[in-house]
Parts: structure tokens; sequence; C-alpha cells
């Protein structure tokens, strides 16, 4: 018969890097039935490079512009992404203005992703001994050098080595001249952890035993105290034996390898290695619900009735009011029913008290998911998720990276703290905010979606009380808990009288002492970090600034640095005036370096830490200051915004805002908004469990109106003042904002092009929805200068098609001439 003849495939593949299409490959013949749409493979890109790419499209099109490459590799038996998130990959590409392989960069964890590394190596053929040194450049032989007693070299290597960047031109006249030759080398490829176990060989039956105990008594005492301990730690003579390590055999025996090594010659034992867990497993007792108080049991009711007819409930609760118990009972309800549950938090500094609590109730079911994480862990969390095999995963808990996780049969999404900035991707793109994505791709996959806040975003709370979103209202604190006191401090009128005590006011000082003394605890807020702002010049009034940012360097005593918070330039604190040579120089302004210093001068028995960007960059260092400041082992506690977001702490009776009106002259229209939140959420953490709490507020304006509803906690009067605002002004939630950011190393260009953007957008959209372009408060970031054009849409005309526009303008603008490709362009959807 003859053979029949099989179909070319080919394969659209979602490449890794920042192209705006899709590239389709090749399917070798002898392949079409291994392969799957969401399967990872590996492609050649361009001349030599090697990336994995994930198959988005199977069919029988080959590409008429160019000619399909063949796909190198296929790295999975079964799909790592299913159809539904691939779906929702390509959502976030046209949503948020960005390529898919920018998309597939923030979805998965690098060890899934890894690329080819360019290799230099010695050619076969060529022989240092017979090359003449006058035949190649002092670079040239360096390198050579090198390559004779290292075989291969990286870039990177080759470059240290140089003590140049671009390499390139050195090796290509090294492959000319027959000495080195390239070769791509995949790097970065996810190992799975193994662990080494030991076991009895399978011929070894219990009736010989007897006879190999005699054999050893005579000549081998402590090969045979080794087979006793293995007996006692696996209790061997068990249905089910237990799994011995062979660390802990020979830590336990305190026998060496060599005796080890001899059993196994004599084939009594062997060595096999495990795959295990880099996961921390937990040991937690598993305890059952908490019982509700009628008010979260009506909002229980509540939410379930509405989640019949709406896809998304916004839980409105006061802080303290036990949103987190009524989460609980909705993940119980959702596992109950097989379903998958995500549970979306702001930071990684809430992910450890939250943990602690859903693993004493759910145990293992638990995963975790952020950025603290190592690549390693969060492939086996991925793989959990797609393979549950050792591991079920019925929750996971993560910052807004969890959202690209792979699940299937996902019921329910939790996003704690949905007001928050930190759900927003900033940098690199795609810049989506996480809390509109899982909303999104809860519609994907038919789940429901509970957005939980005490002070819920203006554009959150308008879609509730319009009747899009569902919404439940806790206006009480669980078990008749008062709100805390709040007593606000005239830092103008305390400077002016010349009682202030450094940051502090008397009152706040007096407060402090009076929880310290009944054994309480207290938490300070100052929103920057560093020890001071800046430091100045007396006599010549000179600021030192970063030499690449448009921005003045913040001072850290610790580490004795002026660093700039833009792009991490450092140098060493001066002694004299770079300016006038004056050794009079002083600091300016206060962060919570300096707050947690000074109060050791006034309490020097207190035992304070601080909890800032500075002092959690170790990957367990959030819930190290969290579990310790939980055990009460700290008194003070000292943080920026990571102390505001939803951490419950029973023994917190104070809590000091030391400079609370400091965001409110921020240029951005959500500055009162942001500033309210911010007061009404550090208020929270005060008085929780035992008695009410006191908020001591300082601030220069007393009087403005955003720390008056922050005192009467109306959140509703705050909510109608934006409204009132935003509609005279045209902003959110009436209007869809574009930010589109423009930047230029040289600043004359940048003003001489960037209002050429802003003309193409006009043209289409009209001048009355084009703001700009206008230089920011930083006007320079790592050397480039930047300005913005903001684009208004109303919501009703906001559409694909308006975005295309956009897209149309930018490719008209980059093709006006040469020097304009040189500018960078940065698309900002819905910017935060």
């Amino acid at each position: 018969m003859p053979t029949q003849e099989r179909t070319t495939l080919f394969a659209d593949v979602i490449v890794p890097l920042a192209v705006p299409n899709l590239f389709t490959y090749r399917i070798p013949n002898n392949w079409n039935d291994l392969v799957q749409q969401g399967q990872r493979v590996v492609i050649q890109f361009g001349k030599s490079k090697f990336y994995v790419g994930v198959i988005a499209k199977i069919h029988e099109k080959s590409p008429k512009s160019y000619e399909a490459k063949y796909i190198q590799d296929i790295l999975d038996a079964k799909p790592i992404v299913n159809k539904t998130h691939l779906a929702f990959w390509d959502w976030v590409a046209t949503y948020y203005m960005c390529t898919p392989g920018d998309v597939i960069n923030a979805a998965l964890p690098s060890g899934l992703r890894f690329s080819s590394e360019t290799r230099i190596i010695k050619n076969e053929g060529f022989s240092l001994d017979e090359a003449a040194e006058e035949y190649f450049t002092e670079r040239e032989w360096k390198l050579v050098s090198e390559l004779e007693m290292k075989i291969e070299l990286s870039m990177a290597e080759a470059s240290n080595i140089l003590g140049i960047k671009n390499v390139q031109p050195v090796i290509q006249s090294l492959i000319s001249k027959g000495a080195a030759r390239v070769m791509e080398e995949m790097k970065g490829e996810f190992k799975p952890k193994k662990e080494s176990y030991v076991r009895f060989t399978k011929h070894i039956e219990e009736d010989k035993l007897q006879s190999i105990f005699n054999q050893l008594e005579k000549k081998a005492v402590i090969q045979l105290e080794l087979v006793m301990k293995y007996l006692q730690l696996s209790d061997w003579r068990s249905k089910k034996p237990i799994p011995v390590k062979k660390s802990a055999l020979l830590n336990s025996s305190g026998s060496s390898l060599s005796s080890l090594n001899s059993l196994v010659k004599k084939e009594i034992l062997e060595i096999y290695d495990e795959e295990v867990s880099r996961l921390k497993q937990s040991e937690e007792r598993i305890l059952r619900s908490n019982e509700l108080s009628p008010a979260q049991q009506e909002g229980l009711e509540k939410i379930n009735e509405l989640f019949k007819e709406k896809n998304v409930v916004l839980l409105h609760g006061v802080t303290s009011s036990g949103k987190t118990e009524l989460y609980m009972q909705l993940i119980e309800d959702a596992i109950r029913k097989n379903k998958k549950v995500l549970y979306m938090l702001p930071e990684i500094a809430l992910t450890a008290q939250l943990v602690s609590r859903l693993k004493k109730r759910w145990g293992n079911k638990v995963g975790v998911y952020h950025s603290k994480f190592g690549d390693n862990e969060r492939v086996e969390i991925w793989n959990g998720l797609i393979h549950p095999t050792k591991v079920d995963y019925s929750v996971i808990v993560g910052t807004r990276s969890a959202l690209f996780l792979p699940f299937s049969n996902l019921g329910l999404i939790i996003i704690d703290e949905e007001h928050d900035s930190s759900f927003k991707q900033q940098d690199p793109a795609p810049r989506y905010n996480a809390r509109d994505a899982a909303i999104f791709l809860a519609q994907l996959c038919n789940a429901k979606v509970i957005l939980g806040s005490a002070t819920p975003s203006v554009e959150t709370y308008h879609n509730a009380i319009s009747g899009k979103f569902g919404l439940v209202e806790l206006i009480t604190r669980f078990g008749g808990m008062e709100m805390p006191e709040i007593v606000v401090c005239d830092l103008k009128e305390e400077t002016r009288k010349k009682l202030m005590k450094s940051m502090f006011t008397p009152y706040l000082l007096g407060c402090v002492e009076e929880a310290l003394n009944n054994n309480e605890q207290v938490i300070l807020f100052q929103n920057r970090r560093g020890f001071a702002n800046f430091i100045e010049c007396r006599v010549c009034g000179n600021v030192p600034q970063c030499i690449r940012c448009d921005v003045s360097l913040t001072y850290h005593k610790k580490a004795d640095l002026l660093r700039c918070h833009y792009c991490g330039y450092s140098i060493t604190l001066p002694k004299t005036c770079a300016a006038c040579g004056s050794p009079l120089v002083e600091t300016k302004g206060f962060g919570t370096e300096k707050v947690e210093e000074e109060l050791a001068t006034f309490f020097p028995k207190a035992r304070t830490t601080r909890m800032d960007l500075d002092s959690t960059r170790a990957k367990n260092a959030h819930a190290n200051i969290i579990n310790i400041f939980e055990e009460r082992k700290v008194d003070i506690l000292v943080g920026t915004q990571m102390v505001t977001k939803g951490l419950d702490f029973d023994n917190v009776s104070v809590v000091g805002i030391l400079n609370a009106d400091a965001g409110l002259y921020f240029p951005d229209f959500r500055s009162t908004e942001k500033t309210f939140q911010m007061m009404a959420q550090v208020s929270g953490r005060a008085g929780r469990k035992n008695k009410r709490g006191k908020v001591v507020v300082q601030a220069f304006n007393t009087g403005h109106p955003v720390i008056a509803r922050v005192m009467a906690n109306d959140y509703n009067g705050m909510y109608n003042d934006q409204m009132e605002e935003r509609k005279n002004f045209n902003y959110p939630p009436f209007t869809r904002l574009i930010e589109i950011t423009l930047s230029h190393r040289n600043q004359e260009d940048l003003d001489a092009m960037s209002p050429d953007l802003a003309d193409e957008l006009k043209k289409r959209f009209g001048s009355d929805r084009v703001l700009g372009p206008e230089y920011p408060i930083v006007t320079k970031v790592q050397n480039f200068y930047q300005k913005k054009i903001l684009l208004k849409i109303e919501r009703d005309k906001y559409s694909l098609k308006m975005k295309d526009m956009v897209t149309d303008s930018i490719n008209v603008f980059l093709k006006k001439g040469k020097d304009y490709s040189k500018m960078r362009i940065k698309i900002d959807v819905d910017p935060q």
C-alpha cells in the first residue's frame, strides 16, 4: 500500500520579544500528532538566536511574506497554557496596547521561558603554539589566550576580560582568522530539585536480615549500626515504610559516607533520587471556620444572592469589619464545588499573615506566588496547577503576577484592598491593572469576583452604585469595636511655638509613652524611606542631584549614601559642598530611617523596627518583621505605605501619621482620593481587638476637607466631592485615559518632535481630547528626557477602534524621519 502523505502543519508562535506579530513556524511532519496549542517550543529567531515560545494556533496556511523556519524542539508533553489563558493573554495585549511578547514575559516565570546564550568557542583546528602573537591585536590575543585555558566563554565573560561593552567586532575578527567560532547554548531551564534517599535492595527479604546482621557483626560493626538505624527510621516492617533521606540517615547514625557506599557495593542498601518540592509544606493543624457575626452572616447571604445576577460584587467594609472571614466562607463554598480560588493582594507584605491564616484552614491546598519567590519555586507552583499530582492547590494567594497562572476550573477571584495602586503594573509593559484584568479573566472562566476594601477606588464604587457591580456594605467593626479616636495636631502652630520635638508633636510623644507604659504597641507612618529627603549647603543652597535623573538624591544614613530612588545611582555623603566647598552641609526633611533613629533618643528602652523597601529586600524579610511584631517582640513599628494595607495586629493602641498632608498637593487628579485612602487605612490598624485605638494625625493644613472626611470616617463624602470635581474636569470615571510618554536623550530634539505626535492625535481625536505634550515633575529619568501626552476619551465612545487610531498616529509619527525613529514611546492605558 502506498504511504499516506502527511499534512503540512504550521504553528503561530508567541515569541518572548517586543515584536507586534506572532511568527509562523513549520512543524516537522513526524511531529504532527505531538504538537498542541499552549505547548512550549524552541524556535530560531533571526540568524542564530534561539528562544522558547508558546504555540498560539496550529493551522495549514504557510506565511506569504517569508519562508517558515522549522520548530527546533517541543518542550512539553502537554500544554502549559490552556486556551482560556491564551485568549486572556491576547486580551491583555490588545487592551493595554502592548505586544504578545510583552505579555508572555510577564506571564511565564523565567524558568519556563529560557533563551539561548551566545558562547565563544576555541576552533578545533586552531593551535596557540603555532600562532604568532603579531597576527592578533592586543584584545584578540587576550581572548585567544583565555580560550586556550577555558575552551569557551560567554559574551559577558569576554566583555569583562576586555573591559569593553561591545565585543562583537573582536569576535568577528577571531572567527575570520580561524581562531574561534560561536554557538548558541540554551540557558535558564527549570531543573527539578532532587533529594537522595536510601532503601533496601529488591532482593532483601525479612528472612535474610538475620544472616546479614551476623555477617556484618563479625567484620563491619559500623555498617551494622547503619543498617539498624535505617530499620528504625524507615519503620521497615510496617505496611508503608517511611522514605529515608540519605542525609538524615548519615546524620542520625553518625556514620560516614564510605560506610554507606560499602553497603551499596554489598547490594544491601541502594541510593536513589526523588524529585522533591522547593516549597515549604505546612504542618499546621486544620481548623474549622469561625462563627460569623449577624452583620457578617447578612453580608455573606447578600453576596451569594447578588452572585446569582452579577459576576462582580464590591464588599465595602470599614477596617476590622471582618471582610477576611467572609472571604474564607466564600473560599469554603468554592472548594466544596471543586472550584479553584485566586486570592490577590497588592503587597507581598500582606501575604505572610494571610497565608498563615489560610493554611490553618486548608493546609497544603494553599499555594503562594509572588516575586520574592525564586524562579524554580514559581515554576513548581505553575506545574502544580497544570499537573496536580503531589499537591492539588485549591487556593493560590499572590500579588498581581499570580493572575497569569494556568488555572483550570477557576471559580472565584478575591481582590483584597482593590483600591491599591500596587495592582497596576508600571514598567515594563504590559502596564496592566490586575483588578480590571482579573474581572475579564473571570468572565472568560465563568468565575465570580469579590472586590474588597474599606476605601474603594472612586471608579469601582461608581460601578457598584450604578448597578454594574453588586454592592455589600459592612458599616460596623467586628465584635462591636469602636472606630479609633482621631486627633489632629497642627504642625504649623506647633512649629511656630517651637514645641516640636524633632518630627514629633508633644501630644504624639505622650500617646506613644502611654502606650508603651501599658505594654501596648505603636505604628508610626511616614511615606518616605531613607534618612533625609535631601542634603543642602547652608551657604550656597546647593542640593546634590542625580547625574541621570532630574531629582535630588535621598540620604540613607545606614549605608552612608546619597541615592536616587529612580535609577539607583548613589554616591558617598560628601564632607563639603561640591559647589562652594563649605563644610556646612545639612540634611533636610525626614524618612523612616530618621524616624527610627529619633525614637531611640526619646524611648531608649523601646524595641523599634522599620518596614520599608530598604528593610524588606531579603526574601522572607516581610514575614519576619510581621512575625516579631505579632509576637510583641517589637514595641514600635515605623513604616511606609506597607504598614497601611490590611495588617491585623491585636495589641496596637496608637497609630501616628507624621506628615499627613504631604501627598495632597501632588499634581495628580487622584491625589485627594489616595491621601484619604492612605490615612483611613493606616488609621484602621489601631484598636482592632481589645480596646478603642487612637490615631494622631500631624498635618500643616489641618483644615483641609480630606482630613475632616477621615476624622468623620466619611468615605461617601469624599466620593461625592471627587465625583463632582472629576465631572467638571472630565476625568475617570466619566472618561478613559491613555497616557503616552515620549523619551529622548536630547532635550532639544524632544521639544522639537513631540508636538508632531500631539498634532497627529488631534487630527484624529480633536484638540479637546488631547492634552500636552508637557514635562512631568521629573523631566529626566536615566538620561532620557520625557514629555507626556494625555488622551481623554468619553466612556461611551471608547473602543478598540480608538486604540487603533492611537497606534496609527504613532506609526505615522515614527516614519516622519530618521531622528523620529530614535524616540522612545511608552503607552499606558488607564494610568494610575
